[in-house]
């Protein structure tokens, strides 16, 4: 009887297991660059304007769970890339997490994390959830942007790539 009740457990975890990596709610992208634009030229993502000029990223990565809002992401090294400030965040000191659905549609959606600090470094963590995720949110695009100083703010300087959904990675 032992045996019997360990095996059906195991059945049991194994099942729940599987059926967490079919989950095609998770969203993850494995890296976040930097927008590579030059200085005064636009590169916009739909209606949401690029940086004034270009950033870099040393590392990054961003998570979304669609059906709950979870949401997560971390930059490091998020730099400019010319002029003056190149090497540091130049006046930049807080930035938002933003989930776009649906892009290039009427239905787009963009979703916005709350503020977070930009260190001098060019480092930023968020954790917490996204509200208000569409059901559908086709070709899940998650940008960088810029929160502090108002006069950039909304700008994006930092886009997440290598995107998997569910268990795509696999």
């Amino acid at each position: 009887m032992k045996k019997m009740l360990a095996v059906a457990l195991t059945l049991m975890f194994a099942s729940s297991v599987f059926a967490f990596d079919l989950d095609d709610s998770l969203v993850r992208w494995r890296n976040i660059v930097g927008v590579v634009t030059a200085p005064g030229v636009d590169n916009p993502v739909g209606t949401i304007h690029a940086g004034a000029g270009p950033w870099t990223v040393r590392s990054g990565r961003a998570r979304v769970n669609l059906s709950t809002g979870a949401t997560s992401f971390e930059v490091e090294g998020l730099t400019l890339n010319g002029g003056n400030s190149t090497g540091t965040p130049g006046p930049v000191s807080a930035v938002i997490g933003t989930l776009v659905c649906n892009s290039g549609t009427a239905n787009v959606a963009i979703l916005d994390t709350t503020s977070v600090t930009l260190n001098v470094h060019g480092d930023a963590e968020f954790s917490g959830h996204l509200q208000n995720i569409p059901v559908t949110c086709a070709n899940p695009l998650f940008l960088v942007r810029i929160a502090a100083p108002a006069g950039a703010a909304g700008r994006w300087i930092g886009a997440a790539t290598e995107r998997f959904i569910g268990d795509d990675e696999k």
